[in-house]
């Protein structure tokens, strides 16, 4: 089994202390979103692989060596201020963390995420060429992939259409990221890819790969997983794993997540977290409805 730590919310950014207590207790508890009296519960002697995405790795490098499971990481760096991603700690920070991580666990197990790109008056073509740029320049040696995916239709970008507002991209926009971001990885030796994309730019030298592949999980757990079923709906081909998130407690409030659209809900959510919980938010119910998650 691979956890997803996490596609919903930044786990490792507000919540590693749970986390490592759930870690030593050896189980997690999460509600179904869908159903919220079904509750699975993971056993960590099931699990093969924690996949970390965050923005901000910042609060588990000191905890890292109490995790005895095998980790890889994806952390998302982008060029925006403060009026897109307004609670991230300074990229400067950030960037200091990666190269700290990459140390820890390798340049083999840490992917970059420049995601997503959108293109406004303030945050022009040129602006993300410029800042990619300069990201690779400073990645230099600590990482071997970068990650790239474009804005998507979600509620939450929708609500905030007026900070955003971004234009719809033109071939020549995909050309020319393709052919900047392309001859900025050679320079520094990295590999840029997308994800799910329908535009994957491979004619401009861009890979295109799954977040986590099949080749990816053999290599790092040594077996082999299905394709992700919950994901039918998008073309993702990466393989089957437990998210163990919850949407809407992410308090970085970016105003393009997928996984916030509910402000007020988020800082509910995050009142209610007990870091001695099963659960990530509130407690276990007399009437929850608990099943063992199977391999």
């Amino acid at each position: 089994m691979i956890l997803n730590i996490s596609g919903r919310t930044d786990v490792v950014a507000f919540y590693s202390e749970w986390l490592i207590n759930r870690l030593k207790e050896g189980y997690i508890d999460v509600r179904n979103p869908f159903n919220q009296k079904l509750v699975s519960r993971i056993m960590l002697d099931d699990v093969d692989l924690l996949f970390f995405c965050t923005k901000n790795p910042i609060p588990i490098l000191d905890k890292l060596k109490e995790i005895k499971s095998k980790v890889y990481f994806h952390v998302t760096l982008t060029s925006y201020n403060k009026d897109i991603e307004p609670n991230l700690p300074p990229k400067k920070d950030i960037i200091k963390a990666i190269k700290e991580l990459s140390k820890m666990i390798g340049k083999d197990n840490l992917v970059i995420r420049y995601d997503p790109i959108f293109i406004n008056n303030k945050y022009t073509l040129q602006y993300h060429i410029k800042a990619f740029d300069k990201l690779c320049s400073l990645l230099d040696g600590y990482v071997e992939k970068i990650l790239v995916s474009f804005i998507d239709d979600y509620k939450n970008v929708r609500n905030n259409y007026k900070t955003l507002n971004y234009r719809t991209f033109t071939e020549n926009d995909y050309k020319e990221i393709g052919k900047n971001f392309s001859e900025s990885v050679k320079k520094h030796h990295i590999v840029v890819h997308t994800c799910a994309e329908a535009r994957n730019l491979t004619g401009y030298g861009f890979i295109k790969d799954e977040c986590m592949s099949k080749s990816l999980a053999l290599k790092l757990t040594g077996k082999k997983y299905n394709k992700w079923k919950a994901r039918k709906n998008v073309p993702c081909e990466c393989v089957e794993m437990v998210d163990i998130g919850v949407y809407n407690s992410c308090k970085h409030f970016c105003k393009y997540c997928y996984a916030n659209f509910d402000e007020k809900q988020v800082n509910t959510n995050f009142n209610n977290h007990d870091p001695n919980s099963s659960l990530l938010v509130g407690h276990l119910e007399e009437d929850d409805i608990i099943k063992v998650r199977k391999k």
